[in-house]
């Protein structure tokens, strides 16, 4: 099992230093992860490291493809309300 990191990462390198497995590197476009090193954090910490660093909503994926941190849970801005804010400019 591993996570994986997906485009809208900004590289912003705060997860690379918190991976107890070193599964986290840098590419030309984004932060990417070694599915081989990857262990989850398990047997390390009981919550993703990568994801509870990660400041960018829906960067960082679990193995099944969903986000540990979806859309509004770090800003508390969920799309629901995020789409009735009339947006004038």
């Amino acid at each position: 099992m591993s996570v994986s990191i997906v485009n809208s990462c900004v590289s912003c390198w705060a997860c690379l230093d918190v991976c107890p497995s070193q599964a986290i590197y840098e590419s030309k476009t984004q932060m990417q992860v070694d599915k081989t090193k990857c262990s989850e954090c398990n047997g390390f910490y009981a919550d993703i490291q990568c994801a509870s660093v990660c400041p960018v909503e829906g960067a960082i994926l679990d193995s099944q493809g969903l986000a540990f941190n979806p859309p509004g849970s770090l800003t508390g801005i969920y799309p629901e309300k995020l789409a009735q804010v009339p947006l004038e400019f």
